[in-house]
């Protein structure tokens, strides 16, 4: 007959099997196989990739990036030439991944907040009508919607020869809209400059007038105020810097346009693309956040004799904003990834100027790496800026 051993005081201590049926240690224990196969499985991945890479006599690492990219690229944020290395290649690249996406944000909100409100309208028009873009916007794959619509814009405009000018120095042609720019001058710095201290002067005035109206319940007029001294500010930085009124206007010269600014028909197939269909969520985001709104708050709103988009302004919205933003900041986040799909219409966003990096270089698990990297960077620094909002817009209760 077996013999259970007791530890000092008659307590029997514990032995492997009493560990291995108690649920918490058998947890941890799964969870330290798990991450073992997951390491063993990427080590198993690498090694061979490696090895793969050197029977072929690819060079691995980063090195490509100083080296000259010997490749042009249409549209650039940045001073760039052939002769630039890869290194500003990708981040041109970037630079104008962050361009059609930034803008496609904000005009997409504009867009869907108007679309998404007429679909609530009691005109039966403006609500079918909107109901009509939702549906048919919502329902057509983004990459088809930017092809038709670069398809459309080159076609829908003139040769640059015959240049529609709906505007002074505003030319309308098939290679895109020319428009004309500020020379450049130092006046321009000190007006960044005052534009900033603007912004900074706003902030705290906005900070000491809630704290005002928070222990006296007097408003503050913060915007018309903030206006005041940012246009202020600016103005007085442009005369400082010498009142610059030089201005490079576009003209034809030759089969071409020279001077000013040109916005390509492939950034605004992209932009037009992914602003329209982005927006049809985000009506239906805004259309089910004022919805989400109990309908009390437009009796109270009726009973103070404030109009209808008075309230709706005042009112309804900002509370339909705390059900709104979590869906919301999906959506800009799917734009933004969907912006990789520009490549397809030859804009030189980041994915396009990666494969042709990948293209001469060899190099594509780490040009891969790079785009996969920065695209992950821009959705969490979407994320961490609509969380913010998100706190700073939820009901604080005393």
């Amino acid at each position: 007959m077996s013999k259970t051993q007791n530890a000092p005081g008659g307590v029997r201590s514990k032995t492997v099997v009493d560990y291995l049926n108690d649920e918490n240690v058998r947890a941890i224990l799964y969870q330290i196989i798990a991450i073992g196969l997951v390491i063993l499985a990427g080590w198993y991945l690498v090694s061979n990739t490696l090895v793969n890479l050197e029977r072929q006599n690819i060079s691995t690492g980063y090195g490509f990036l100083d080296l000259e990219a010997s490749f042009e690229i249409s549209e650039s944020m940045v001073q760039y030439s052939a002769q630039s290395s890869y290194a500003t290649a990708l981040l041109v690249g970037l630079l104008n991944t962050v361009k059609v996406s930034l803008l496609g944000i904000i005009l997409c909100t504009i867009i869907g907040t108007i679309f998404g409100i007429a679909r609530l309208s009691s005109n039966w028009i403006v609500r079918k009508l909107a109901t009509v873009y939702v549906e048919i916007f919502r329902n057509i794959p983004v990459l088809l919607q930017l092809f038709f619509w670069y398809a459309v814009i080159p076609n829908a405009f003139p040769h640059p020869r015959d240049a529609f000018e709906p505007l002074p120095g505003v030319l309308l042609t098939s290679r895109g809209m020319y428009m004309p720019v500020p020379v450049a001058d130092n006046a321009y710095t000190l007006m960044g400059i005052a534009a900033i201290i603007a912004f900074v002067a706003i902030f705290l005035i906005k900070k000491w007038a809630k704290k005002r109206q928070d222990e006296t319940g007097q408003p503050f007029p913060v915007f018309l105020v903030g206006t005041g001294i940012f246009v202020g500010l600016v103005f007085i930085a442009y005369l400082i810097g010498g009142a610059p009124t030089d201005m490079d206007i576009p003209e034809l010269k030759g089969f071409n346009i020279r001077g000013g600014t040109n916005v390509s028909p492939e950034f605004l197939a992209v932009l037009i693309g992914l602003t329209v269909y982005t927006s049809t969520y985000v009506a239906e985001v805004v259309r089910s956040g004022i919805q989400a709104v109990p309908h009390g708050q437009w009796e109270a709103a009726d009973s103070l004799g404030i109009k209808r988009s008075v309230a709706l302004r005042k009112v309804i919205l900002p509370q339909s904003m705390r059900v709104a933003i979590p869906p919301l900041t999906n959506q800009y986040l799917n734009l933004t990834k969907n912006s990789s799909l520009a490549v397809a219409v030859g804009y030189p966003d980041l994915v396009s100027v990666s494969n042709t990096t990948m293209n001469q270089t060899g190099q594509a698990i780490e040009a891969i790496s790079i785009f996969m990297s920065i695209y992950l960077g821009l959705s969490l620094l979407t994320s961490l800026f609509m969380n913010w909002f998100n706190k700073k817009m939820a009901l604080v209760e005393r």
